[in-house]
C-alpha cells in the first residue's frame, strides 16, 4: 500500500476543480468527436461512401474501419507537435488548439457529399478530415492528463487523473445518446439520408462550451514552475529519446491491449448486433450506453484504487480479469439476446476500468518534467496504433477468415497478456517521486 494512503484528506481547491472540470468536458468533447465516426464507420460510412456500385459490402466495411484506423497512424505526429508545444509554450495553449481542431475536423465531416455525389472525391475528403482527427487526439491526451495530475497531491495524482480518462466514455455515451435519439425520431431513410450527419453537426456547439473552460483554467504548476527556473528544454524531443526511449515504448505497450478492447465496446460491438446477429440499432445503442456507464464507474474507481493499492497492482488486477474475459464473453453476445450481449459488454468494463482509470498518474510518474508531455503523448499515441487503430478492422477480418467470434477474444487476451508483462516492468517505487522539477529525479524503470 502506498505510504500516502494514510495521509490527512484534502480539500479540493476552486481551481483544482476547474482544472478537472476542463479536463473532463475538454476530453469528452475531443471523444466524442473521435466517438460519432467510429459508431458512423459501423454503421453508415462503408455504404454511403466506401462502396462504388457493384463492390462487395463486406470489404467496403473493412475499409470503412481501416478509415478510422489510419487516423490513428497520424497520432504520434500530432503528439510530437503538440508535446513540442506543451513543453515549451505550455500545456493550456496546446489544449485549446487541439479542441479547435479537432472540431472543425468533425464539423467538415458532417457536410462532405457521398460516392453516389462526388466519387472517388468523396472517401477522399473523409480519409483527409479523419486524418485531421487523428492528429489532433495526439496532442489532447497528454495535455489533458498532465493539467490534471500536476494539479494533484501526491496521495491524489490517480484520482485527479482518472478525470480526463472517464472523457473516454463519457464521449462515448454522449454520441451514443445522441444517435439513439435521432434514430427513435426519424425514419430508417431519414437517418441514412441526413440524420446521420446532425451529431457532427452539433459538435460545434460542444466546441464552444469546452473551449470556453479550458481558456479560463490556469496553466499547469509545474509548468510555471519549469517557467520560474528557467528550465524550458530548447530540444525536448530530442533529449525525450535520447534519455527515454525505454519508457516510451513501455507507456505504449502498456496501452495497446486496452484501447484494442475499448473500440469493440466503442463501435464493432455495435455493427456487429446489428448487422451479424440482427438487432436493432436502438438495442445495439442502449446496450453501448449501458456498458458506458459501466467503463466510466470503474475508470474512476481504477484510479482511486490505484492511490490505495499502487497503479501497477491495479493495472495487474484489470488486465487479468479481461484475459480471463476475453474469449467467455462471446458466448453470451452470439447468444443473440440483448439482456446476455449487454451483460457481456458491462462485465468487459470491470477491466478496463482498472487497465485505464491510472493511466494518466502512471505516465506522468515514468518521465521527467522537461520531456513529461512528449514523453507520454508519443507512448500513447504509439499505443493507440498498435491497439485500437486496426482492431475492428482486424476483428473483422478475423471473423470473415474463420467464422468464429471468440477468436476475436483471443486476440484480445493475446493484447493483453502483452499489456501485462509491460507494465509489471514499471517500478512501484515512481509512485513516490515528486512531479516538480527541482526535485524530479530519472524515474526508474527495470
Amino acid at each position: 500500500m502506498s505510504s500516502h494512503a494514510a495521509v490527512a484528506p484534502h480539500k479540493v481547491s476552486r481551481e483544482e476543480r476547474k482544472v478537472l472540470a476542463g479536463t473532463l468536458i475538454g476530453t469528452t468533447i475531443e471523444w466524442y468527436d473521435f466517438f460519432i465516426y467510429a459508431q458512423a464507420a459501423g454503421l453508415i460510412l462503408a455504404t454511403q461512401y466506401f462502396t462504388p456500385e457493384g463492390e462487395d459490402n463486406t470489404i467496403a466495411q473493412i475499409v470503412a474501419w481501416a478509415s478510422l484506423g489510419i487516423s490513428f497512424v497520424f497520432r504520434p505526429l500530432g503528439a510530437i507537435v503538440a508535446g513540442h508545444i506543451g513543453d515549451r509554450f505550455g500545456r493550456r495553449i496546446t489544449l485549446v488548439l487541439t479542441l479547435i481542431m479537432m472540431g472543425i475536423a468533425t464539423v467538415g465531416i458532417g457536410f462532405v457529399p457521398t460516392y453516389a455525389s462526388i466519387g472517388i472525391a468523396a472517401p477522399i475528403i473523409i480519409v483527409f478530415l479523419r486524418i485531421l482527427q487523428g492528429f489532433s487526439a495526439g496532442g489532447e491526451w497528454g495535455g489533458a492528463a498532465l493539467m490534471s495530475v500536476e494539479h494533484a497531491p501526491r496521495h491524489k495524482r490517480g484520482f485527479f487523473g482518472a478525470f480526463p480518462q472517464i472523457g473516454v466514455p463519457l464521449g462515448m455515451i454522449l454520441a451514443t445518446l445522441i444517435n439513439l435519439f435521432l434514430n427513435s425520431i426519424l425514419t430508417e431513410e431519414q437517418f441514412l439520408s441526413f440524420g446521420w450527419r446532425i451529431p457532427f453537426w452539433s459538435s460545434i456547439v460542444l466546441i464552444l462550451v469546452g473551449f470556453y473552460i479550458r481558456h479560463s483554467v490556469e496553466e499547469s504548476p509545474v509548468f510555471k514552475e519549469m517557467q520560474n527556473l528557467k528550465k524550458r528544454e530548447s530540444a525536448p524531443l530530442k533529449q525525450l529519446f535520447k534519455t527515454n526511449t525505454r519508457q516510451v515504448i513501455l507507456a505504449a505497450l502498456i496501452f495497446i491491449a486496452n484501447n484494442a478492447a475499448g473500440y469493440l465496446v466503442i463501435a464493432f460491438f455495435i455493427s456487429y448486433s446489428v448487422k451479424a446477429l440482427g438487432m436493432s440499432r436502438g438495442e445495439a445503442m442502449t446496450a453501448a450506453i449501458i456498458g458506458g456507464f459501466g467503463w466510466l464507474i470503474f475508470t474512476m474507481l481504477g484510479g482511486w484504487m490505484s492511490d490505495k493499492i499502487g497503479r501497477v497492482r491495479t493495472f495487474q488486477l484489470g488486465y487479468g480479469f479481461i484475459i480471463l474475459w476475453a474469449i467467455p464473453m462471446w458466448f453470451l453476445i452470439d447468444s443473440g439476446n440483448i439482456v446476455l450481449f449487454t451483460l457481456a459488454i458491462f462485465i468487459l468494463t470491470i477491466g478496463l476500468g482498472p487497465s485505464y482509470g491510472p493511466q494518466s498518474a502512471m505516465y506522468a510518474e515514468m518521465f521527467p518534467a522537461a520531456v513529461r508531455f512528449s514523453g507520454i503523448s508519443i507512448g500513447y499515441a504509439i499505443g493507440a496504433i498498435l491497439g485500437g487503430a486496426f482492431a475492428p478492422m482486424i476483428a473483422e477480418m478475423i471473423l470473415r477468415e474463420t467464422g468464429q467470434s471468440w477468436m476475436i477474444g483471443l486476440y484480445i487476451a493475446v493484447l493483453s497478456v502483452i499489456s501485462l508483462v509491460a507494465v509489471s516492468m514499471v517500478p512501484k517505487s515512481n509512485q513516490e517521486i515528486d512531479l516538480h522539477p527541482e526535485e524530479t529525479k530519472e524515474p526508474a524503470l527495470l
